[in-house]
């Protein structure tokens, strides 16, 4: 994967919106060209799946050289993984500052961003389902998958937990699992449909979650 690639998304949302105009391009930071690369290859990753997306698709999206896209990221398996990095920051708000003062359960729904925007929760209910499929079509992308994205929400996930049970908020014996466990629970309901369709409401699915976190919570806490 390309290196220096440090961007949000807030970072990849703005990008979308200061694409290069035509005519003589402007000098732009590699950061920001990044950014905007990224936001248009999550769009097109979304639109005409993996293998769909092309180099030379994404370069004419963004209007710069194939050059410049292969300078930033070079090949097409980088470029899937900084998205998938940009995808997590979407599903877990971690790490977060070590002197939150928060009910362990109000955290949670904080960190599993139960009440992001209707865009933003479409977008991510539909890269999870655009994962699952390509994932199992391509076998190149299924490892990086798990590294860059399930691992590290996991590993993100442990730790805020062992800090939980340091804090002598919760106890756990083994933080991984319950961090596996935890995430299997909050990210299957955006995963599957309910009942061969889709869920009734998004007030639905925010309830089905908090009911996991609960249940959770109810399961850790100390006697």
């Amino acid at each position: 994967m390309a290196q220096g690639l440090t961007i949000t998304c807030e970072d990849a949302a703005a990008a979308t919106r200061v694409t290069p105009a035509r005519g003589r391009p402007k000098i732009m930071a590699d950061e920001a060209v990044r950014a905007m690369i990224v936001a248009h290859a999550r769009d097109a990753f979304l639109e005409v799946g993996y293998a769909g997306t092309t180099m030379d698709l994404v370069a004419a999206r963004c209007r710069i050289s194939k050059r410049t896209l292969y300078r930033l990221f070079p090949g097409k398996t980088d470029l899937f993984t900084a998205v998938v990095i940009l995808h997590r920051q979407s599903m877990l708000d971690l790490p977060r500052p070590d002197d939150e003062d928060l009910p362990v359960a109000e955290a949670l729904e904080a960190i599993f961003k139960i009440d992001i925007d209707e865009v933003a929760d479409r977008e991510r209910i539909a890269f999870i389902r655009l994962v699952i499929t390509e994932s199992t079509r391509f076998p190149e992308i299924e490892l990086l998958i798990l590294r860059d994205g399930a691992e590290a929400s996991r590993r993100l996930l442990a730790e805020w937990l062992m800090r939980q049970v340091e804090r002598g908020l919760i106890a756990l014996a083994d933080p991984s699992k319950a961090a596996q466990m935890l995430m299997d629970m909050v990210f299957g309901v955006f995963a599957r449909r309910r009942h061969h369709g889709e869920w009734g409401s998004r007030e639905e699915r925010r309830a089905y979650v908090r009911m996991c976190i609960d249940i959770f919570v109810n399961g850790v806490a100390r006697g």
